[in-house]
């Protein structure tokens, strides 16, 4: 592939590289450029572009990445139209995502132009998740490096999906004096939330005194119901000769490992009745967050065999989020814990609003877009990013002047969760939260951001913060850093709402009066703030 500078006169037939205006029109990066392009070039005083053009043993970005994507492929995984030399692979249904790592990495030594990249090792998949891509990066690359690529991973499985198999689980809790009703109620309910994406259920619980005897009769009456036992301890295992290890024993069963390299989740029993798995589980699987229970149940659910080598080979990225009900967090909360930076998602396409874009509508004369981003910087909010989609020029024109930077969501017509996602990976790595505003709430103030911030400041590092009105949530949000892997998975229109509902516990409601719940998506909403559209006098 040839690249550089092309006179316009003999660039026919090549790819254009960057961008070029042309009077009132565009013409976008990668465009195979025509005779009427050529013409349109011309006219507009255009004599040189920046332009690549293929040769005879080139594949074009596109093509390249459909061929490879299509060997990458399985039963359980599809592909989506190649679009700017990247293709994306999707799982077809719920399941696990199992990666030959050291194949995925030497295609990626073979040419620096050909990228593959997928989820980690073992990731849990929703339905329609993308669980990898493949990216050309140049506009074409050598036709012997996509065979290569081709040949490499011919016959071999380079992403295996195993579909979740729907289970009959049983559950066995014992109980202690100190154990409330109401936290093993709490448990069996977080159980049944992390079977629902599998498709299992508990068929059948009991709850029991904390003793082997009662433990191993328990194993038995279950046993012959169920395609997994998960055991409840009213006191973490702490030895192999405990009660539920010693009770698992007992019922004729065997240990086939005792304790893990991931934290939270190092008091995790695996064990057998037979071909019957039982896991003891650790207490942090009383709490929804990931933990070591959670990469072993998956597995399991999936028909992944799990063994003694498989869990000691857990430690590389078994440091998990921390679980502040613990009794003795890892970390202890500082009084300070850095920078806070605002999210401003200025992409929408203003649909309820007529033609007109409501985010350069006024109130008091002042767009809603400048408006909430000079609160915003008026605020102890440590930087601004306005996420930018439909007419982002224009709404860039209209933040002229003030400090603020931008990332633009190519996907902005999908909803909410896609400027979401582009605002957080937008983000710099130091920074310890993001408050994410949306840009037609024109009654935030810069003190109540500072209230949400300082409300931060002073609770546990995992905490959320919500904007409250009457008691009942609205916007913004203020996230941890720590959900921020969580918030760049999330798809559709309706922002991060599930993730609020996931960890309600973290969950900590700051009162903002109206001003949490007033946005502006109508003509009749924007009149009742006294506002006017743009260009309206």
């Amino acid at each position: 592939m040839r690249f550089g500078p092309l006179d316009v006169s003999s660039a026919r037939g090549a790819i254009l590289a960057h961008a070029v205006n042309v009077g009132k029109g565009r013409l976008k990066k990668g465009k195979l450029l025509d005779e009427a392009d050529i013409e349109t070039l011309l006219m507009a005083g255009v004599k040189t572009v920046i332009a690549a053009r293929l040769e005879a043993d080139d594949v074009a970005e596109n093509h390249a990445a459909e061929l490879i994507a299509d060997k990458l492929k399985s039963g359980h995984i599809c592909v989506e139209a190649a679009f700017t030399g990247r293709v994306n692979l999707f799982a077809k249904q719920a399941g696990v995502l199992q990666v030959d790592a050291d194949l995925i990495t030497r295609i990626n030594q073979i040419d620096p132009g050909i990228t593959v990249a997928t989820l980690s090792q073992f990731s849990p998949v929703k339905k329609g998740r993308m669980v990898a891509t493949v990216k050309i990066i140049p506009f074409a690359v050598a036709q012997s490096s996509v065979d290569e690529v081709i040949a490499l991973v011919e016959g071999k499985n380079a992403l295996q999906f195993h579909a979740f198999n729907p289970k009959r689980i049983g559950l066995i809790a014992t109980s202690l004096p100190v154990l409330k009703q109401s936290t093993m109620d709490k448990t069996r309910n977080i159980l049944a939330d992390r079977l629902v994406a599998s498709g299992s259920s508990i068929v059948e619980e009991l709850r029991i005194e904390h003793n082997v005897g009662a433990v191993s009769s328990a194993i038995l009456a279950l046993k012959d119901n169920c395609d997994l036992i998960v055991l409840f301890g009213a006191s973490a295992i702490t030895d192999i000769e405990d009660v539920i290890p010693s009770g698992l024993v007992q019922a004729g069963g065997r240990i086939e490992h005792f304790g893990m390299p991931v934290d939270p989740g190092n008091l995790l029993l695996l064990g057998a009745m037979d071909d019957l798995p039982i896991i003891g589980a650790p207490g942090c699987a009383r709490s929804p967050r990931e933990n070591g229970f959670d990469w072993i149940l998956q597995r399991l659910l999936a028909d992944i065999s799990v063994s003694r080598e498989d869990i000691e080979g857990m430690g590389v990225g078994g440091l998990l989020m921390e679980i502040h009900s613990r009794p003795q967090p890892r970390q202890q909360t500082s009084a300070k814990k850095g920078p806070v930076h605002a999210l401003v998602l200025a992409a929408g396409q203003s649909r309820r609003m007529g033609p007109s874009n409501k985010l350069l509508a006024e109130i008091n004369d002042k767009s809603l877009v400048r408006k909430v981003v000079e609160t915003a910087l008026e605020s102890e909010i440590s930087g601004v990013t306005v996420i930018t989609g439909h007419e982002a020029e224009r709404v860039k024109g209209e933040l002229a002047g003030l400090d603020v930077k931008f990332a633009h969501n190519e996907d902005f017509a999908s909803g909410l969760a896609s400027s979401l996602r582009c605002g957080v990976r937008a983000l710099l790595q130091d920074c310890s939260a993001a408050l994410v505003l949306l840009a037609d709430m024109p009654h935030i103030t810069g003190s109540m951001i500072n209230q949400m911030i300082a409300t931060f400041e002073s609770g546990e590092p995992s905490t959320i913060i919500q904007a409250a009105s009457s008691g009942k949530r609205g916007n913004p949000v203020l996230w941890s850093s720590q959900y921020f892997d969580e918030l760049c998975e999330i798809s559709g229109d309706v922002g991060a709402r599930h993730l609020i509902g996931k960890y309600s516990d973290q969950v900590i409601a700051v009162e903002l009066g109206e001003a949490a719940a007033l946005d502006i998506d109508t003509l009749a909403e924007l009149s009742a703030q006294g506002g006017k559209q743009e260009g309206v006098n």
